[in-house]
């Protein structure tokens, strides 16, 4: 297997593919294609797959045919070893003589920003279906191995559906996403204080490129968070400041980007039904399905299904960049261009903590029963975890549950194996909070289980010692702290 760069933090996975599919013995030219939201480090990981394989890069930029093509021509020629650039007549021929590098081995030829190219040679997925015919030479001579990259997600996925040129000519479609949070932890260099990496990724994420436009570096301590958050987030010289409302414009197929800012706006406020973002924009139920399909489509809103009722989901932001636009900076822009970051921070703590830790924290839980719990923890494997609401006679009421972990199993009905609940104040967990659990439980539907499933719970703040005394003797309780979040199983 092709050995990973030191340069390349993480990426494990996405090298691994890369590097399967670039050395594949397979005869006949292959395409690939590698898309995902901008500033996520794909450009460095291919231009790193180049350099170590001896392959082609090649960066389309906004600009017109010819003058991509040109560049195509001098990229072509200096990796030919040529004096002069090679002037193309058209996409047709272009195409043909990049697939013919891989005549003596299999050799990778990346075209970067491909949707740029699309743009103003709409024809080009169809050049490139009959660049690699099943009787073509690219298929019967070469071992080209194709990579087309971009960031309008959009287009990229369209590249392959439905009755698009390319679809079916694609054997590798890698999806290119943020940093998980406990390699966002590792990457900012904040490993040995899970608070100080929680309160990061709350408000940025786990995109790659927000270390270098946060300057470079993160908080270095607790003592500095609120200084750092004001001088790299809420400051309008940084360049972090503007970036949760840029995420939406940037992309090509978002033509009126202020309809879906404020269903953003909706979203980050609380409103997380369909019913609920329609009523805080004043428009029909019905309104909002392209807008909620656009945003999930470009990566900024994820559906949620409930655990436990079919048919019933909430929408929530999924870049937390995204969310502190929508609820600080945006919102207090005058105060923060005239210099009152601190003021604004301070004054926004309630929002922030209740909008965003709360929710952040909520979010963290249910990866790390995911990714990260052991089958022990969780008593059995996670194939579902999701939210629900359980309806509760004794108290008229329904009950939030910010977890169900649902196991599924060949020719079986689902079953849960554990349920949580997530708190993310700075108040920790008392002996209330099992208790309520433990009735939750009591309220699980008998067809979805088959055995007591376990409790788990989840403190961002840490627990009382009476609950780690209860806990302490009982086999179906889990207590979860933020070391065991970022370190545990």
């Amino acid at each position: 297997m092709l050995r990973k760069p030191e340069r390349l933090f993480g990426r494990d996975t996405e090298w691994d593919e890369l590097a399967e599919f670039v050395s594949s013995p397979a005869p006949g030219a292959t395409m690939g294609l590698v898309y995902g939201r901008r500033r996520q480090g794909k450009t460095l990981m291919l231009e790193l797959l180049a350099q170590e394989t001896g392959g082609l890069m090649f960066g389309a930029t906004q600009q017109t045919e010819a003058q991509n093509l040109a560049d195509l021509g001098a990229a072509y020629a200096a990796h030919r070893g040529l004096r002069q650039p090679v002037a193309f007549g058209g996409w047709r021929e272009g195409l043909d003589e990049l697939l013919r590098l891989g005549e003596e081995r299999a050799t990778p030829v990346i075209i970067d920003e491909f949707p740029y190219l699309v743009s103003v040679t709409p024809a080009l997925p169809s050049y490139l279906q009959q660049a690699l015919s099943p009787t073509g030479h690219a298929k019967e001579r070469t071992r080209t191995r194709l990579i087309l990259c971009g960031s309008a997600l959009t287009t990229m996925a369209q590249l392959l559906g439905g009755g698009a040129p390319l679809r079916g000519r694609a054997v590798l479609e890698l999806v290119v996403r943020p940093f998980g949070f406990r390699d966002a932890s590792a990457f900012w260099g904040l490993t040995d204080d899970p608070e100080l990496a929680f309160r990061v990724h709350a408000l940025v994420g786990g995109t790659p490129a927000y270390l270098e436009m946060c300057g470079g570096s993160g908080p270095a301590d607790r003592d500095g968070f609120e200084r750092w958050v004001q001088r790299r987030l809420l400051n309008p010289a940084s360049a972090m400041f503007r970036e949760g409302g840029l995420l939406l414009r940037e992309e090509p197929s978002i033509s009126d980007p202020t309809s879906y800012a404020a269903t953003l706006t909706a979203i980050s406020a609380g409103n997380h039904r369909r019913s609920e973002i329609a009523a805080a924009l004043g428009r029909p139920t019905s309104a909002m399905a392209h807008l909620l399909t656009a945003l999930q489509s470009i990566g900024l809103v994820e559906q949620v299904d409930d655990a436990l009722r079919d048919k019933r989901s909430v929408f929530k932001v999924a870049e937390p960049i995204v969310r502190l636009h929508q609820l600080v900076t945006q919102r207090r822009e005058p105060e923060l261009v005239s210099g009152q970051a601190a003021r604004v921070w301070r004054t926004s703590a309630d929002t922030v903590a209740a909008k965003i830790y709360g929710p952040h924290f909520e979010d963290l839980a249910r990866q790390w029963c995911f990714l990260h719990a052991s089958s022990d923890t969780l008593n059995g494997t996670a194939s579902a975890v999701r939210p629900s609401e359980i309806p509760c006679r004794a108290h008229r009421r329904g009950h939030e549950l910010d977890l169900v972990v649902t196991e599924t199993s060949s020719f079986a009905t689902d079953r849960i194996t554990a349920i949580g609940e997530a708190k993310g104040t700075l108040t920790p967990m008392d002996v209330p909070q099992l208790q309520r659990l433990e009735h939750l439980r009591a309220l699980l539907p008998d067809d979805k289980v088959d055995q007591q499933p376990k409790l788990l719970l989840f403190a961002r703040s840490g627990f009382t010692d009476d609950l780690v005394a209860l806990a302490r003797g009982r086999a179906d309780v889990e207590l979860v702290d933020l070391t065991r979040l970022y370190t545990g199983e």
